[in-house]
């Protein structure tokens, strides 16, 4: 491919040796978004005895069709103590302990209560409106599996499962370092041939939203020794991740690679078969993996999606690291592919029951608006045929 690394290729060097970070204990109110590095098991069971679905009464189904006489309540948190004899029944509540002795609930819709007996003229069977001790769960069970991240249903599970605190990996640290001559800050006035830096914002968020914890270190000009020196400070400080913007390419004021080779190193790999984002580099830096990231605002958004998530996904312990694809039909005529990948921004729209892709007509890696219009990606393999609207294809959701 003309010197040029397969996206799968690079995306599996990208991930080759990296390991979970290590663990810490949060406590249960801290832990959504987290990802638990060690199985979660149940410390009890629930519902710890059988409890009643119903508000009714508690009998012997063998007793019925029949009138009762009514020994007694369970309410939940209130169980009876005693066993339930031949020829009665318990006033029960909703999540009240079904007492010993008794094997099925009549609701009290079907009930008549006069003083102290009640008469229930249908048959039940036995288990009728009882939930079983352990229905949802039993203690010494696995509840939730290590390298999954935790959501408000798994926290519930979690606190029911009575865990205070969880062990969970600890978060990945993400220096984030801009180059450039031409970049400002957001806020300050552009000088003569100079632009407004974006990708370490979106950079930042990205990782947020996998996790991850961001550093801005800022804007360094094109000049060696001040890049150096902030890529050395990255891993001076034990960052797990660099994410540089800019200076990836082949001119004289690209200083990436020659940074990389000033700290003893080589790119594991530079230039990517893909599009956007050909001047793609990677580097482990020992203990600190470098991303060098396009300087173009949309191959820099579409690199960090399918390299630096996978890879603080890994780093987090998940389990599937991979960015998800779906199918979709093409909501327009796209040419013959070349010998890159393409990552197509798209509208999503439904029809007849199927989901649309229709990529925009201008797919400039400058145009930051028409990615900020997106919904997702649609994937272009090297050396795709020409398709037509309506043929199928797979597209990749971007984050909203």
């Amino acid at each position: 491919m003309s010197g040029l690394t397969p996206v799968a290729d690079a995306l599996a060097m990208m991930l080759d040796g990296v390991q979970p970070l290590g663990q810490e204990m949060v406590a249960l109110a801290e832990a959504d978004g987290r990802v638990l590095a060690d199985d979660l098991v149940a410390t009890r069971s629930q519902p710890p005895a059988a409890v009643s679905s119903m508000d009714g009464y508690a009998v012997r189904a063998a007793d019925l069709p029949g009138t009762l006489a009514v020994a007694g309540e369970s309410a939940a948190g209130r169980p009876a103590l005693t066993t339930l004899a031949a020829g009665t029944a318990m006033r029960i509540f909703t999540g009240g302990e079904v007492p010993d002795g008794a094997d099925a609930v009549v609701m009290q819709e079907e009930a008549v209560r006069q003083g102290d007996t009640v008469t229930m003229n249908g048959r039940v069977h036995v288990g009728q409106f009882v939930r079983p001790k352990g229905l949802d769960f039993t203690e010494g069970v696995t509840g939730l599996a290590a390298g999954s991240r935790l959501d408000p249903r798994g926290i519930a599970l979690a606190a029911a499962m009575n865990h205070a605190t969880l062990p969970v990996r600890r978060h990945p640290r993400v220096a984030i370092l801009s180059t450039g001559d031409e970049l400002v800050r957001p806020g300050q006035a552009p000088g003569p041939g100079q632009i407004v830096s974006s990708n370490a914002f979106a950079i930042a968020a990205l990782v947020r939203r996998e996790g991850g914890i961001p550093e801005d270190f800022g804007i360094v000009a094109d000049r060696l020794d001040d890049t150096l020196a902030a890529v050395k400070r990255a891993r001076d400080e034990g960052f797990d991740v660099l994410v540089t913007s800019g200076g990836a390419s082949v001119g004289e004021y690209d200083l990436m690679r020659d940074v990389i080779e000033r700290m003893g190193t080589r790119p594991g790999f530079w230039k990517i078969a893909m599009r956007p984002g050909k001047p793609l580099m990677m580097a482990d830096l020992g203990g600190t993996r470098l991303i060098g990231l396009p300087g173009n605002p949309v191959a820099s958004f579409v690199c960090s999606l399918l390299f630096l998530g996978p890879l603080l996904r890994r780093f987090s312990g998940l389990v599937d690291v991979m960015t998800p694809t779906e199918p979709a039909v093409l909501g327009r005529d796209l040419p013959a592919n070349d010998l890159r990948a393409d990552y197509l921004r798209s509208r999503l729209t439904e029809s007849e029951g199927r989901l649309v892709a229709t990529p925009s007509s201008v797919q400039d890696s400058s145009m930051i608006r028409v990615l900020a219009e997106a919904d997702a990606l649609v994937l272009r393999a090297p050396y795709a045929e020409a398709a037509r609207a309506g043929d199928p294809c797979r597209i990749i959701r971007l984050p909203r």
